[in-house]
């Protein structure tokens, strides 16, 4: 499945430049919006790496496809490299994120990472 243009609304936070929807715009797709949630279709193929972005919201992220990914701070340093955690999320699993600061992220296997990403925007919304 190709996305050839944004779904959904404005990004949500237009004042912050690094919002995934403004930063990263080729990776991310908006599929519902609302004040309490934004629902994104993310995707990162083989060797793709995103411009810096943010998620300045907590979120439950739906994995449809996995690949191993590094997540680096806008310096270059690594924050995250999947390819050491102790266990691999299998297709259908449920994982937890905390907002997350600026940072970019590429995809070091073979496969195209495809997830859903619940931003939850509000305090009510994260109970």
């Amino acid at each position: 499945m190709t996305h050839d243009q944004h779904t959904g609304t404005s990004p949500s936070n237009p004042s912050d430049s690094l919002d995934a929807m403004t930063a990263a715009p080729d990776h991310h797709w908006i599929l519902f919006e609302n004040d309490h949630v934004r629902v994104l279709d993310t995707r990162l193929g083989p060797g793709d790496t995103t411009p810096v972005h943010t998620h300045s919201w907590p979120s439950v992220l739906y994995v449809l496809r996995w690949s191993d990914i590094v997540r680096c701070d806008p310096k270059g340093n690594v924050l995250l490299d999947t390819r050491t955690a102790e266990t691999r999320p299998e297709e259908g699993a449920t994982l937890w994120s905390g907002p997350l600061p600026p940072h970019s992220a590429t995809n070091v296997g073979t496969e195209e990472l495809h997830a859903i990403a619940i931003e939850l925007k509000t305090q009510s919304a994260a109970k």
